[in-house]
């Protein structure tokens, strides 16, 4: 069986209640539940939470909540693959048979059904650990530059100033919506962006990190300009 698992911590300090916030019609996190739903890739879909009204809300819109996350994994410094880890070793306790593993974060609303279609098929295709979103930087990162303590400036890789941006290789970043994984891989706690990780890539303008009040902005205006997608 398959299982999604989408983390949604209560303490969001940047924007508060930000898992459970209205954006553009919907509480945050039903867009993610609504497309592992509509994937049908899943058996089950697993919120990991800390918070009761979290906890209620991702019932309301279908996903379940069969546990509480514990406080060791609940503050500012839980990393994901620890608490998707947590969800896997429950579900192989329950005496479930548990195959792949996907994280979905809960501030993803522009994640698709068909990418996470991709990512399986992705994650299937090879003695890969992971299959996740990546998307190509906006600008050749290999021309970038940093300012110094004086003022000037100092490029990261000053030996690409002469090289054109066509003959650069394409650099990838992650794209923060979902993360395919066995769950031998999790449980491992083996690294997600290393050789065995194989990418599904998606269109620049439908990625957007949500952890200020300015990405939500930015988000609300893609989406009310695209619609729903």
């Amino acid at each position: 069986m398959n299982i999604a698992v989408i983390p949604a911590r209560g303490g969001s300090k940047r924007i508060p209640r930000k898992n459970i916030k209205d954006f553009c019609g919907k509480p945050m996190i039903a867009w993610s539940i609504e497309a592992a739903k509509a994937s049908g890739l899943f058996d089950r879909i697993i919120v990991s939470t800390d918070d009761a009204e979290i906890a209620e809300v991702a019932k309301q819109w279908g996903a379940e909540v069969p546990f509480m996350r514990p406080p060791e994994l609940s503050d500012d410094y839980a990393g994901t693959t620890e608490v998707v880890a947590h969800a896997a070793q429950w579900a192989l306790k329950q005496g479930f048979d548990v195959g792949a593993v996907c994280c979905i974060y809960a501030t993803a609303p522009f994640i698709q059904a068909d990418d996470l279609k991709r990512g399986l098929v992705a994650l299937e295709s090879g003695e890969w650990s992971y299959a996740f979103t990546v998307t190509d930087f906006a600008a050749p990162i290999f021309r970038s530059f940093k300012q110094n303590s004086d003022g000037g400036i100092e490029m990261f890789y000053p030996e690409h100033f002469l090289t054109r941006s066509q003959d650069l290789p394409m650099a990838l970043h992650d794209a923060g919506q979902f993360y395919w994984g066995r769950h031998s891989a999790w449980i491992e706690g083996r690294r997600i962006f290393d050789r065995h990780s194989i990418p599904v890539v998606i269109p620049r303008w439908r990625v957007q990190d949500i952890d200020t009040q300015d990405d939500w902005i930015r988000a609300e205006l893609i989406f009310n300009q695209v619609g729903v997608l």
